[in-house]
């Protein structure tokens, strides 16, 4: 009961502002939104990211506006975490998903605020933004976008329920709002969405890099790790290094975007020891809070999740028409 009643506030709010877009603020540049038709694990921010060294590689000046959930520190305006010459914040000012970003993308700017309207306009004025990634915009109405990408997984199409009692933010049927649709793994959204354009992103782990030092390559020889991930998927993440033929000895799993202790961290390396592991293996969204307890006892790496739209030059070459399209309604 309470799942359709939420289901029907969430259509009401679409519809709502699908008809008084003068309710809608727009930038001055681009807005490529990107989202979630369900609640965390699709794989958003590391597409986030694939897509902005694209847009960079393509001449672009890309901001990433993100609401920066999970900080400390969430009403503090406007947090430059990183501009065009370097990292501005901390996690806890930034967040660990802006902040992780931030770390990948030099040259991209990267901006956290309540109020991405704001935000975005100071990414024009300061740092010269050509195009605005909005980081999980679908559900964000209160800016106009030009191009609005939904990421979607079977799961979805399995579990058709709104919160609370599934995971969806909203009725399948909102995917035909989007401008077209990112496929994260097997299924078939075309009925739900006739016409849209369906993309298939493909995902890999990568090999483990050492902190120290770092970002060398970790030694698969180095025997038994332990595992800890602090994510809205976390056992995927395991599925992920064992597929990779690391051996396992056990898993620490927290909350999505849980802030590390000095006390979290010693009893990680307690069990470390206790398990005879030879090297701590995190993700790299969980790395940017834990790297702040530096020095470690133990060897600690980060496995680094990439993801990508196939075939990648079709879909770039379309994103850069619909974004040269949206240019043409460009104000100052």
């Amino acid at each position: 009961m309470i799942s359709r009643v939420y289901a029907a506030a969430a259509s009401y709010r679409r519809h709502h502002y699908a008809r008084h877009p003068e309710k809608r603020r727009r930038l001055s540049r681009p807005v490529i939104s990107i989202g979630n038709l369900a609640v965390g694990g699709r794989g958003k921010t590391p597409l986030v990211a694939w897509i902005a060294a694209r847009l960079l590689a393509a001449g672009e000046r890309p901001s990433i506006l993100s609401r920066g959930y999970g900080r400390r520190h969430p009403d503090d305006g406007v947090v430059v975490v990183r501009d065009p010459s370097g990292i501005r914040a901390d996690v806890d000012r930034g967040g660990d998903e802006p902040l992780m970003l931030a770390r990948q993308l030099a040259g991209v700017s990267v901006l956290v605020s309540g109020d991405r309207y704001v935000a975005g306009r100071l990414a024009e004025r300061h740092f010269g933004s050509t195009v605005h990634l909005l980081d999980d915009g679908f559900q964000h109405f209160a800016i106009q976008r030009d191009v609005d990408l939904v990421i979607v997984s079977a799961d979805d199409l399995r579990d058709p329920r709104t919160l609370p009692s599934g995971r969806l933010r909203e009725p399948l049927a909102a995917m035909r709002s989007a401008d077209a649709i990112i496929q994260v793994d097997d299924g078939d959204v075309r009925p739900l969405a006739p016409g849209c354009p369906v993309w298939r992103a493909h995902r890999r782990l990568d090999a483990p890099r050492l902190v120290e030092p770092y970002g060398a390559p970790a030694a698969p020889d180095r025997g038994t790790v332990l595992a800890v991930a602090g994510i809205a998927r976390p056992a995927r993440f395991v599925d992920d290094l064992q597929r990779a033929v690391w051996p396992v000895a056990r898993a620490l799993t927290f909350r999505d975007h849980h802030p590390y202790s000095a006390r979290d961290v010693a009893w990680i390396f307690d069990e470390a020891r206790a398990e005879g592991a030879d090297l701590v293996v995190t993700t790299e969204k969980d790395l940017v809070r834990l790297l702040p307890f530096r020095p470690f006892p133990l060897a600690l790496a980060w496995a680094p999740l990439v993801m990508s739209v196939e075939p990648a030059d079709g879909f770039e070459a379309w994103l850069l028409d619909a974004v040269a399209r949206a240019r043409e309604n460009e104000r100052d």
